[in-house]
């Protein structure tokens, strides 16, 4: 399912939180996996002119500051949550296929870990905070955010594996 098809729940349960977090927390592991498992000759390969594997890597750290600065939107009480550019025109500006993968890496690992952090210093008091999904049009709570996260890091380690089975056939 393309990702601006899908739908998301609001009030994900706060038992979720130590889940999710750990999601979160796992997925600069997981990318760094995910990359060696592939050969490096297939990293910048663009099939049916959509993002290789190497650009789908940097689309996850183009929008780290996004996730960190809706959570701040949250907290400060905004009642809508930042818009996304839904051309995604940094991914497709930035010439991550022209970087260092274990470059791109470390960047993520790094603001991933900073994520991470902050989500660490909230206190269950604030998970009831929400504002609107400007896309969606739908209220989200923190835990909302994190589920919301979670799921666009592992579509686009699923869109990975996607392009390396086709190039493998």
């Amino acid at each position: 399912m393309k990702w601006f098809e899908r739908s998301f729940p609001s009030n994900t349960p706060a038992w979720m939180y130590p889940s999710l977090l750990e999601r979160l927390r796992g997925t600069p592991a997981r990318l760094e996996e995910r990359m060696k498992s592939i050969p490096n000759s297939y990293y910048i390969i663009k099939l049916e002119d959509k993002w290789s594997i190497q650009e789908n890597l940097g689309h996850l750290l183009d929008l780290e500051p996004l996730w960190s600065n809706r959570i701040d939107d949250i907290l400060l009480g905004h009642e809508t949550l930042r818009p996304t550019d839904l051309a995604n025109s940094a991914t497709d500006q930035a010439n991550h296929n022209a970087q260092a993968v274990q470059g791109l890496l470390e960047k993520f690992r790094t603001a991933r870990s900073a994520f991470v952090a902050k989500l660490e210093a909230l206190e269950p008091t604030q998970f009831d905070k929400t504002a609107l999904h400007p896309r969606l049009n739908t209220p989200m709570s923190i835990l909302d955010v994190m589920y919301f996260v979670a799921e666009h890091d592992d579509h686009h380690l699923g869109m990975m594996t996607r392009i390396h089975k086709k190039l493998e056939t």
